[in-house]
């Protein structure tokens, strides 16, 4: 098994939990963008600690969160769910290290844990939202912005307490 990381947004989620599966659209169930420790994440770290290169994996999953969010920004929270899936299923591909699709369609029961940004990080979402094109644009200001987003922490909850994240 491996363990991925699925970026997503409020809104979204509460599409999935009404579903019952991940994949965003049940008519084209797959492939669904997600973040796992990748032979490019175990080439940039150094760190051979599994929980290190987790981490790596689960931030960039936060980081895709927040370009979602850029789309649809009413609830500036980024979302991530932590599942395991059968190694076979994952595929490398897309524009992070640890940027994976998963290829099969995946239960919303089977999230291991959802990690949720606090409501008091909103403003610090926004301001990175609105800094998202120079950042990649380089410049140092908004790349700064962007790095504080991605330096707050995503809180830890278990999946019975999806209703109470998707009714704040």
């Amino acid at each position: 098994m491996t363990r991925v990381y699925v970026p997503t947004t409020l809104t979204v989620l509460a599409q999935m939990a009404k579903r019952g599966v991940l994949n965003p659209d049940a008519a084209d169930s797959a492939p669904l963008p997600a973040h796992a420790v990748t032979a490019a994440i175990r080439e940039w770290y150094t760190d051979d600690d599994v929980e290190s290169l987790e981490f790596a994996a689960l931030t960039e999953a936060g980081e895709a969160s927040l370009r979602m969010l850029a789309e649809d920004p009413r609830f500036p929270r980024r979302v991530v769910l932590a599942l395991d899936v059968p190694a076979q299923a994952v595929r490398p591909e897309g524009p992070f290290r640890s940027s994976v699709t998963l290829e099969v369609e995946v239960p919303l029961s089977e999230v291991v844990s959802l990690h949720v940004d606090e409501p008091e990080a909103e403003d610090i979402m926004l301001a990175a939202i609105a800094a998202l094109n120079a950042a990649d644009a380089g410049d140092e200001d908004a790349q700064f912005l962007l790095e504080e987003a991605n330096a707050c922490d995503l809180l830890w909850y278990d999946i019975s307490e999806i209703d109470d994240l998707i009714s704040d």
